[in-house]
């Protein structure tokens, strides 16, 4: 079973660093396949950019997302451009700070993690593409948490493995905080867990 996820933001906010973290850990650390296409804006920074990445317990036959029900989206230009794209009973995870969500759609579930603060109390603002890393873990089920943290430290800078790994933590701890508040395990929904444990 395929999953698709859309992560989305602004140049500078590690936007393809954080899709190319979810690709790898699925497809090297978690058993499975990924694929990932990207996007930039005409400025190398500043600009939107994304990340498209599917993630299946199956070779994939086509890399592109039509109507995906992950979405990470870190800016507000990102909210505006792709909410509208997010499929049926999808999961969005939001940049809480930067991104004010309106005209959801219907059943919709949205999580938001304040991921640019929380790098930036680190002394390391670099990072909140890391923390949101962990958040997603969290929150969407999709990889398990100890294949993530894998992927971070294959694919950061050599000598920033620790930092790293620390504002993954954080991120993933801020989600199951967030998912016991709201009376929910960490992961997602048994559906989600399932397909997680498939692609191993």
């Amino acid at each position: 079973m395929e999953h698709s996820v859309i992560i989305a933001g602004f140049g500078g906010q590690g936007v393809i660093m954080l899709g190319y973290v979810v690709g790898r850990s699925a497809a090297i650390h978690a058993g499975g396949h990924a694929t990932m296409t990207q996007a930039f804006g005409p400025e190398a920074r500043g600009s939107a950019c994304s990340a498209q990445v599917i993630i299946s317990g199956e070779p994939i036959l086509y890399p592109y997302v039509t109507r995906p029900e992950v979405m990470v989206l870190m800016s507000q230009e990102a909210f505006t451009k792709f909410s509208p794209e997010v499929a049926e009973g999808g999961t969005m995870m939001l940049e809480k700070d930067l991104v004010k969500p309106d005209k959801l759609p219907e059943g919709v579930t949205v999580y938001s993690c304040p991921a640019t603060r929380m790098a930036e109390e680190m002394g390391r603002k670099i990072v909140l593409n890391i923390v949101m890393a962990g958040f997603f873990a969290a929150c969407s089920g999709l990889i398990d948490a100890e294949a993530m943290r894998k992927g971070v430290v294959d694919s950061v800078p050599e000598g920033t493995e620790e930092m790293n790994l620390e504002a993954f933590n954080k991120g993933y701890e801020y989600g199951v905080e967030l998912l016991a508040r709201e009376g929910k395990k960490s992961g997602g929904s048994k559906k989600k867990k399932a397909t997680a444990k498939a692609a191993k």
